[in-house]
């Protein structure tokens, strides 16, 4: 695992009128207590939405209630013990996960399956619309070893 990357299961509670999933809490220790904001995005089926990444110290926390995802991240920093390494993810509606990842790690996510997906975020920071604090690159950048189509395991 990449270091500073987490990974908690979240617990479904079903009955006979749906299901209610927690998707963050403040008690929970891999997690930092205040996130800045929330937002989801919706994406439709085979949509990429990779590469970027933050330098301001922001910590993403990345939730999928609905469809499915591949989540893609790579450590490129200099001072991580994990540098070079890749972590992919499959998290969505029938694997319920919080996936905590260094803002300054690249990631992204692909939607897999035929269905439209739904991504939440609890970004340590703010969004500042006059200075976003993103760096890109493209999906199918060769500077990033990860292949959006390969199953992780």
């Amino acid at each position: 695992m990449i270091d500073g990357v987490e990974v908690r299961e979240l617990q479904v509670n079903s009955d006979s009128r749906g299901h209610l999933v927690e998707i963050f809490r403040e008690d929970w220790s891999e997690y930092d207590p205040d996130p800045a904001m929330s937002y989801y995005s919706l994406s439709y089926p085979g949509v990429v939405r990779a590469w970027h990444r933050h330098l301001r110290d922001q910590v993403d926390y990345f939730v999928c209630p609905n469809g499915r995802i591949k989540v893609g991240i790579y450590d490129d920093r200099d001072d991580s013990p994990t540098q070079g390494e890749v972590n992919s993810f499959i998290i969505g509606e029938h694997n319920q996960k919080t996936i905590r990842i260094p803002g300054n790690c690249w990631h992204g996510f692909k939607v897999i399956g035929n269905e439209q997906a739904m991504l939440i975020n609890f970004p340590t920071n703010l969004y500042d619309y006059e200075d976003p604090d993103e760096e890109r690159l493209p999906p199918d950048t060769s500077e990033i070893p990860l292949d959006w189509d390969e199953q992780p395991y």
